[in-house]
């Protein structure tokens, strides 16, 4: 198979110089440098997930980074993160070249980046915002539909409704994420008009993914409905079903206040389950596509079946 030649004169290949224009999410508790470092050996861009990492351990990730790869990759930044910029200084002084940012407005740190010679992607889960990222000088677009797991917009939109209405939007290089775990996502993602695809499940379930061995073997067995969409009234977070979703599903139930939703939620519900591996009173965000994923990989191993199932299904249309 002539890999090379699958994404020819590729906007978002081109962009961050990459083979292949597929994407490692920035997941918290699973992106550390084991895992963006194999994506980017392997021909797609591997992302740190700085939303689970303190300012001074995500210095550490960037060297290590530095050390396993000399291909492309990047840091996700979730714009609300209370250290905001500490981690933002730490990234220019490491010479980070490539940031996603998502989680709040592009409009105060793309400039910031952009002086400073980086390569801006920011995510976004409605068409509404394609302004905003244009005015704000992104140099791509990351359509996020709810399917994914972690924290996702209001509105419901799933990616293949979403993409077309952000392509419509902008000619930015458009990247397709949530619910994509297959070659043949990737192929029907492009004929909506993405350029690329930003995966997360898959690769957070993978081998050289930092998540709790526990949570990956629990997120491996779910099946359709098994994830839900909650805790809407603070900030949507998909989730696999355990006890914990079931104490905040009930407390939803009966009325309970945000501030009632707060105090249930406390802190470090997501490091106690995707990181510590507590099945029961962790946050076990997962996508959809969980459902579909019956084992951990390497990640060489992901991104061939990825390469091949795109070329069968696009050979077989």
């Amino acid at each position: 198979m002539k890999k090379e030649k699958l994404f020819a004169n590729n906007p978002v290949s081109e962009l961050f110089k990459i083979e292949h224009p597929i994407i490692q999410g920035g997941m918290v508790w699973c992106s550390g440098w084991k895992l963006a470092s194999a994506v980017s050996n392997n021909g797609g861009l591997g992302l740190l997930g700085a939303g689970s990492m303190y300012p001074e351990v995500l210095r550490e990730h960037i060297q290590e980074m530095k050390r396993a790869t000399t291909k492309p990759w990047g840091v996700n930044v979730p714009l609300l993160y209370p250290d905001i910029e500490d981690l933002m200084n730490i990234i220019v002084e490491e010479d980070v070249k490539i940031v996603f940012t998502s989680a709040g407005s592009p409009a105060k740190w793309t400039p910031f980046l952009k002086e400073r010679g980086i390569t801006v992607a920011h995510v976004i889960a409605n068409s509404r915002l394609v302004k905003k990222c244009e005015d704000a000088g992104v140099d791509a677009i990351v359509a996020e539909g709810f399917e994914a797991g972690g924290h996702e917009g209001r509105e419901e939109t799933t990616t293949f409704t979403l993409i077309p209405l952000v392509r419509q939007a902008t000619r930015l290089p458009l990247i397709a994420a949530g619910g994509i775990g297959s070659g043949q996502h990737i192929l029907a993602a492009r004929a909506l008009g993405a350029d690329g695809v930003q995966i997360g499940s898959l690769f957070a379930l993978s081998l050289e993914s930092s998540a709790h061995q526990t949570f990956k073997d629990y997120a491996v067995k779910a099946k359709e409905g098994d994830t839900m969409l909650t805790l809407k009234q603070l900030a949507p977070v998909r989730l696999l079903k355990n006890h914990f979703y079931h104490l905040v599903e009930e407390a939803q139930r009966q009325g309970a206040s945000i501030d009632q939703l707060k105090e249930l939620l406390g802190r470090g519900r997501a490091k106690k389950g995707i990181f510590e591996g507590d099945l029961e009173e962790g946050e076990l965000e997962i996508g959809q596509v969980a459902a579909m994923i019956n084992e951990i990989k390497p990640v060489k191993e992901i991104m061939e079946k990825l390469l091949e199932e795109y070329q069968s299904a696009r050979a077989f249309i």
